[in-house]
């Protein structure tokens, strides 16, 4: 009997652990994503990228759709579809705006309002009780950001790009908010690559509006770059959208966390940026936080 029980609480935690894992990375793919999309966009602007990333998606998706069983979003998921590419279409621009006038990590760090928000929003929108451990993961995770940022920042004054950049990013985090609590939702109503697709196709339309007098072709070594990124783009959503299936929405989004310790490791890797004990001690925090995220509740008496 007691074997019994062992077996079903390994069971059960690791069916919490993989989902998270599996955000981690796709956190860690949206990360490199975000790097190719900053450089792009500093050469062929924000918009032409952001259009051209959709498009490579639906290019990369559409035949794997195919070829498989196919279905079409209706309905209840056709509504979220649509919702949550709206959102995605406000919070994307504003994101790599402000991206492009602040540094990566910075401008990670200032994002990881979100899903201290959308803790708040998956109980207004999905009725999620929250857990006071998703609390302390949550809080410990922030609190691990505003020391690696403190660490950085060294009271530098930042120029009027940057605070306008700043300010881009803190708006686009409270969509981002939104995003990840209707993730959850439309991670019930569909499959991976239905998601992928369909959100690739919708924003990218939604963004097309505005082509006639925003957008410009690139040259072909940014193009290729853009392809990439739609890639990642591509597989980030698809493992989260396999997460966000498998697990509650305060179970996962301290794994968001773990993108400012992809943005440390990346700007040290292309850009010689040595790692501080500020940074060494705030990640010491994300991953107690996340560690946090992943353990069982205790049982109700």
């Amino acid at each position: 009997m007691a074997a019994m029980t062992l077996t079903r609480a390994s069971n059960s935690y690791h069916h919490r652990l993989l989902p998270f894992a599996a955000a981690v990375v796709g956190v860690a793919a949206f990360s490199v994503m975000d790097a190719v999309m900053k450089d792009a966009s500093m050469v062929v602007g924000v918009y032409s990228a952001l259009v051209l990333r959709n498009l490579a998606g639906v290019a990369l998706v559409l035949p794997l759709w195919l070829a498989g069983p196919r279905h079409l979003p209706k309905g209840k998921a056709l509504t979220i579809d649509l919702q949550r590419s709206a959102v995605v279409a406000c919070m994307a621009p504003l994101f790599f705006w402000g991206l492009v006038r602040v540094p990566m990590a910075e401008a990670i760090a200032i994002s990881f309002i979100a899903p201290l928000a959308a803790l708040y929003f998956a109980h207004v929108f999905l009725g999620e009780k929250i857990r006071r451990t998703a609390i302390l993961a949550a809080l410990l995770g922030l609190a691990g950001v505003i020391v690696i940022a403190a660490g950085r920042s060294g009271g530098a004054p930042q120029s009027n790009a940057a605070l306008l950049g700043i300010a881009a990013i803190l708006v686009s985090a409270m969509f981002y908010a939104v995003n990840l609590v209707l993730q959850r939702r439309q991670a019930q109503l569909a499959g991976p690559l239905e998601i992928v697709l369909f959100q690739n196709l919708f924003v990218g339309l939604f963004l097309s509006v505005a082509a006639p007098w925003l957008f410009t072709w690139p040259d072909g070594p940014v193009l290729i770059r853009i392809g990439i990124a739609g890639a990642l783009a591509c597989a980030a959503l698809a493992l989260l959208s396999w997460a966000y299936a498998r697990a509650e929405t305060q179970s996962l989004v301290a794994s968001e966390y773990t993108g400012f310790l992809w943005a440390a490791l990346l700007g040290w890797l292309w850009f010689d940026e040595a790692l501080s004990p500020a940074t060494v001690a705030g990640a010491a925090l994300i991953v107690i936080g996340c560690w946090i995220a992943t353990r069982e509740p205790a049982p109700t008496p």
